[in-house]
Parts: C-alpha cells; structure tokens; sequence
C-alpha cells in the first residue's frame, strides 16, 4: 500500500488523449486577443466573396489594435484560493522536446503551480492555463481543488501587490481518453484561468518509469476574471 501511495504521488495530470500532438499547433495564434489560436484545430477555409466592387476594409481604433499589456507583467506571483488553503508561487512551464506539457518536478513540487506559456497571460484576455499535482508522495496543493464550487474566489498576487481576482465559474471532469478534452486549453474570447489537475482512479503501470501509472480523468476550474488591483509599484514588462 505504501508502493501504491508513492506511485499516486509521482503521477502526472497532463495525458488528455492526443494533447501532447496538437497543442504546439493547435495554440499558436489568436487574432485580436492574446496571440493564441481558437478551439477548432481544423484547417481554415478562405472563402473569397465574388462582388463586382471591393468591400472597404473595417476600420479599428488604437486601443483595438494595441495587445493588452499583462497586468502582472514579469514579477513573482502566487495563487491564492483561501478556501482550500493554497497559497503557491506560479512558475511558467511550457513544451519539451517531444510536444508534451512539462509538470513540476523535484523537492518542491507538491506546491508548485504551472502555467503554461503557450496559453494567454493572466489578465491579458483570453484563457490562462495552470495546472498542479493533486499528490506529489502526499496530498499536494490541488489535493482540494474538487471542492470548489461556483463563486469561489482564486486570485492571482503579485510581488509588488498587485491582484487578480476571478470567479469559478465551471468545474468538471475530463476523462483522459477524451479526444475533445484538449480544448480546455485553447483561446478564450473571455478573460478567464482554467486549472487543471487529476481526478478519478489511478491506475498502477510499472512499466511508466516516470509516473508510475496514470489518474482516470482530470479535474477542471474555469474561473472568469472580476478584478484588477494594481500594486504599490508598477510591475516590469
């Protein structure tokens, strides 16, 4: 029992069926928001409208075109989500070098939250993506996170002060064979985070020298963004 509670601890929330193959892809580009793609990874169709006079070109105002500088810029951050107990610094995480989402590792990473840095900035409006262990050798920091329910606070806190507030607005389960369950992670026309983490049953592979074996299903918090606080001192970037 003991082996088995290692093994669930070692787990990694991140094998949506066919994830790791699109999502280098599949959230590339977003036109207008956040420089990520949309949630339809199919090829794009132009259609070309026959008009014996040219449409004139919509017009767009500075503020339309200008990208929306990240409130929380390139300073430390937390996640806070006073009603499970997390308090935990954000470390930015991206792909390696076979397309799959890297997850916290080493002594530290039962209370390491990632985001991943092909999704949206916090704040910047589109879909900011997180994830978390669920158990790293013990309950990890979003061992609680199935908890939550809709009108519960996370807020993101900068080292200078400043403070994101969102509201959970979802909270579902994916089953990790779901080929649709990739789409958690595209581009949202809202300002949103959608945090994910393990759920279901863990399932015991001793031939995964990495996880040692693999959760059912992963648990998903879509929160929507209600506030911005700015701190005391202007952030960088």
């Amino acid at each position: 029992m003991a082996f088995l509670g290692k093994l669930r601890g070692r787990s990694i929330y991140l094998s949506i069926g066919g994830l790791a193959l699109v999502i280098g892809a599949a959230l590339i580009t977003f036109a207008a928001i956040s420089g990520l793609t949309g949630g339809d990874d199919r090829p794009v169709v132009q259609v070309v409208a026959l008009s014996p006079t040219p449409s004139p070109a919509p017009t767009t105002t500075a503020e339309e075109q200008a990208p929306v500088p990240p409130p929380l810029g390139d300073q430390p951050y937390e996640m806070v989500i006073n009603k499970i107990g997390v308090d935990a610094p954000v470390q930015a995480y991206g792909l390696d070098d076979e397309q799959v989402p890297e997850v916290p590792t080493g002594d530290d990473a039962a209370q390491v939250v990632a985001w991943y840095n092909f999704s949206a900035q916090p704040g910047t409006g589109s879909n900011a993506v997180f994830a978390g262990h669920v158990t790293w050798y013990g309950a990890a920091v979003f061992y609680n996170l199935s908890s939550l329910v809709q009108g519960d606070q996370i807020v993101l806190k900068g080292a200078n002060g400043t403070q994101l507030v969102y509201e959970v607005s979802d909270i579902f389960a994916v089953d990790e064979n779901d080929p649709n369950g990739r789409n958690i992670m595209f581009a949202t026309p809202d300002d949103e985070i959608t945090i994910i983490t393990c759920e279901g049953t863990f399932i015991a592979d001793p031939n995964d020298h990495v996880a040692g074996g693999h959760y059912t299903q992963r648990g998903v918090v879509k929160a929507t963004l209600k506030s911005v606080t700015p701190g005391s001192v202007a952030a960088d970037g």
